[in-house]
């Protein structure tokens, strides 16, 4: 650690792991896509491993507007764990009704956190 707000992954540590879905949300359908986010019982507070959720607006486009859907795990595992899970079965089962507000199928983008840096608190890694 360094002055107590910065953490490096050491070898053969578990590492924390970030993953995103990237949305291009067709122009005029921002409303109704933040609606389904914002009104769903997502589970994640119950998930083993679960550390935090942001649902993310992006910039605009001539036809869509950026959307990622941002979580952060206490390692891969837990993620893996979630994506089997009965609970993510159950949160993505009417996903396919939402297709037509986006362009294409949703992004999806999984990394090791290497460093975390936080203002005046312990970060994990």
């Amino acid at each position: 650690m360094d002055d107590g707000d910065t953490a490096t992954v050491n070898e053969g540590e578990a590492k924390m792991f970030i993953a995103m879905n990237r949305f291009r949300v067709k122009k005029g359908s921002e409303q109704a896509f933040e609606k389904v986010w914002l009104s769903r019982d997502s589970q994640l507070n119950k998930v083993p491993g679960f550390v935090e959720f942001h649902l993310l607006k992006g910039p605009e486009h001539e036809d869509f507007t950026l959307y990622a859907s941002h979580t952060v795990w206490q390692n891969q595992g837990a993620f893996e764990a979630w994506t089997k899970s009965e609970a993510f079965r159950a949160v993505h089962k009417d996903a396919g009704q939402n297709k037509p507000l986006y362009i294409d199928h949703p992004q999806f983008e999984g990394f090791e956190v290497r460093q975390t840096v936080g203002r005046g608190k312990t970060a994990v890694a």
